[in-house]
């Protein structure tokens, strides 16, 4: 070949490389372009789905009230005079309260107008009257300002979804209780404030009494009993199969059958709770430590499958190092291996609780659905969780319902940091470099 043809050749492989390169340049660029078009899309509905869960959740915190001045005759409210159940149901705490709110009206008598004023505030301002009277025996007798609840529709009126200008036989608060409302606002009688319901209430059908303490008080209970049962029995499982159990057919056999059971649907485990717990071992149903076995169950592989690959993740040489130094397998099992894969197992067990506390379908399963008004006082008590209580009030048709919804999901979004706060920092805390 001549000279010339050789650089022909150079050049003709030297403008293939060139053309080659640009092409390549091109799709790492549309490559990184796509990636970053991916993140930003992500990002938006993300900050999409945090600002319509906080727009309609920060206004759930909050609600409407009524205060009224309460005359509170002992006499009428108690009776028996002895603080009990019977006492306070044989008073009339109800027609004090209605009274304060006539008065404050103007000393209404008419019929169909004390009806009408009725309407205006909570049905269950007598039980908040009686329970405030019960923490504070000192103000039976006096005289003193009190805030009730309004009732949904008026806070639904007040939060501006309710338009006066409708015709009355369109919506659902008539005439006469929107004159009474101005009458109440104008005397600066109504008050927008932090929700107490929301907070301290439970169960109940009437949007304004309703609240997440039950369901709160259930939740922590029900991941107590889940993170007592599965985070041993999981770490046990984990060091067991990893550093003790021979390499054989049935280990692999049981391998297989753990991670599949991380991929099976979370309703199948309540389903065998049913089946097993509730008609087999005849425990009652809708109580956390029920919930709780369920959810363990449903964890399990994750803090298994986790809890494995962070014991793989420590070196050999931290075991032959355990053995040169004359330690026995179980001393270099827990005196060296398990110590450093502890953080990678609390983030497994960080995941799994995470599904866990959001885990709705296999507690409906249990019965966990159940209206429950009071506070589960222990394993064995009737209760429900957070995640099915927001599943309860968004079937709900009532506006304020809504806002609850939002509200508790906050609630939910919150207890899920802060746990994962304190599961990081203990992971921190135990963390070891090598």
């Amino acid at each position: 070949m001549t000279d010339g043809n050789k650089l022909l050749s150079t050049k003709q492989a030297s403008i293939r490389v060139s053309n080659s390169l640009a092409k390549r340049h091109f799709k790492e660029k549309n490559f990184k372009f796509y990636g970053q078009m991916a993140i930003c899309l992500a990002l938006f509905f993300l900050c999409f789905l945090f600002y319509m869960i906080l727009s309609n959740g920060i206004p759930g915190l909050f609600q409407h009230y009524v205060i009224l001045q309460v005359e509170a005759d002992r006499s009428r409210i108690d009776p028996k005079n002895d603080f009990s159940e019977a006492s306070f149901f044989e008073g009339d705490a109800k027609k004090v309260v209605e009274e304060s709110l006539y008065n404050a009206l103007g000393n209404i008598d008419g019929r169909q107008e004390r009806r009408t004023a009725r309407s205006i505030i909570s049905p269950g301002s007598d039980s908040r009257l009686i329970d405030y009277l019960r923490d504070h025996p000192e103000l039976f007798g006096k005289s003193f300002m009190f805030k009730f609840a309004v009732d949904d529709d008026v806070d639904t009126y007040l939060r501006g979804y309710i338009d006066r200008d409708v015709p009355e036989e369109d919506r659902r608060l008539k005439n006469l209780a929107i004159d009474y409302v101005d009458i109440l606002k104008s005397e600066d009688r109504i008050t927008y404030e932090l929700s107490d319901y929301l907070f301290f209430g439970s169960a109940s059908r009437n949007a304004e009494m309703a609240g997440i303490k039950g369901a709160f008080i259930g939740s922590i209970l029900t991941l107590l009993v889940c993170l007592s049962i599965a985070f041993p029995l999981g770490l046990a499982t984990a060091i067991y199969l990893e550093e003790i159990a021979p390499k054989n057919w049935l280990t692999e056999i049981i391998e297989i059958n753990i991670n599949n059971l991380a991929a099976v649907p979370s309703v199948v485990f309540g389903i065998m709770g049913l089946a097993v717990f509730i008609v087999a071992f005849g425990l009652p149903r809708s109580i956390p430590l029920v919930g709780g076995i369920v959810l363990a169950l449903m964890t399990l592989p994750t803090i298994i499958i986790s809890s494995r690959a962070a014991i793989k993740a420590v070196p050999p040489s931290i075991r032959d190092a355990a053995y040169g130094i004359g330690a026995s397998k179980m001393q270099m099992i827990f005196h060296h291996v398990v110590p450093l894969a502890m953080p990678g197992m609390l983030t497994g067990t960080i995941i799994g609780m995470a599904q866990a506390l959001g885990e709705t379908a296999p507690l409906l399963m249990i019965g966990m659905v159940a209206f429950i008004v009071d506070i589960p006082g222990g394993l064995t008590e009737p209760g429900t969780v957070l995640p099915v209580q927001i599943f309860m009030w968004a079937d709900f048709a009532e506006r304020m319902f809504i806002h609850k919804t939002s509200a508790a999901i906050i609630v939910l979004l919150v207890f899920l940091i802060f746990m994962n706060i304190g599961a990081v920092m203990l992971r921190k805390k135990l963390e070891k470099r090598w």
